[in-house]
């Protein structure tokens, strides 16, 4: 069954806590990322833990000492999953996952392949000459290689890495968007039906429940479409 995560990217933090608690129990984690993480630092982590699994979303992106010692001390924290940007090099992907094994808590590491508001104009604007899908291929190559145990990634690049990796890798995927919603920022956005359908293990969904007039029953209609 895939898993709803809840991006709690608010600036304030009492209020991401309050959210939090009145979707205690009916969502598999809450995101922390970096708008939270500013305001509160590693607080956010320690207030949003009380209500459920967090999956910290830094997208950690140095070199591999400064990486291991922050991914350590994301694991002291108690953060579930954290991220890692896989453009960062096999070498920076293994020390986030040597410091997370020798924690006691052991979080996944999940490496974020290609961010879903980039296009294909954006990569050459970069200097990649590929596709994003191109892209993301390489660097889910790289990071699996690398030990991480889950991905980050479009829904529309989720069936590619199934068919590449297997069942076993775990794929995070952000950019989901409920029928009818607006897009935002994002290009390379699905449903929540379809990324069930290509594979996802969790979807990542912020503003359409966030945002909406009834948090709760906004969450509750996603799960039940994560569901069918």
């Amino acid at each position: 069954m895939t898993g709803l995560i809840v991006a709690l990217d608010d600036p304030h933090i009492d209020r991401a806590e309050e959210l939090a608690g009145h979707l205690a129990g009916s969502v598999s984690a809450f995101k922390v990322g970096l708008t939270l993480f500013t305001v509160a630092g590693p607080d956010a982590v320690r207030r949003i833990g009380r209500f459920g699994p967090v999956f910290c979303d830094l997208k950690l992106h140095d070199i591999p000492h400064q990486v291991g010692l922050a991914a350590e001390q994301l694991a002291k924290l108690g953060a579930w999953m954290f991220t890692v940007h896989a453009s960062g090099g096999a070498a920076m992907m293994r020390a986030a996952v040597d410091a997370a094994g020798k924690s006691e808590s052991s979080p996944t590491v999940s490496a974020v392949t290609v961010l879903t508001s980039l296009s294909r104009t954006d990569m050459a604007d970069l200097g990649i000459d590929r596709s994003p899908a191109e892209q993301v291929g390489r660097l889910a190559r790289l990071a699996t290689q690398a030990g991480v145990g889950a991905l980050v990634c479009s829904a529309q690049e989720t069936e590619l890495l199934r068919k590449q990796l297997g069942d076993e890798v775990v794929l995070v995927t952000p950019g989901i968007r409920p029928a009818g919603s607006a897009e935002g920022d994002q290009v390379r956005v699905v449903t929540p039906a379809r990324a069930v359908e290509a594979g996802a293990s969790y979807v990542v969904v912020g503003r359409p429940v966030t945002d909406a007039d009834d948090p709760a029953a906004a969450a509750a209609s996603i799960a039940e479409a994560l569901a069918t």
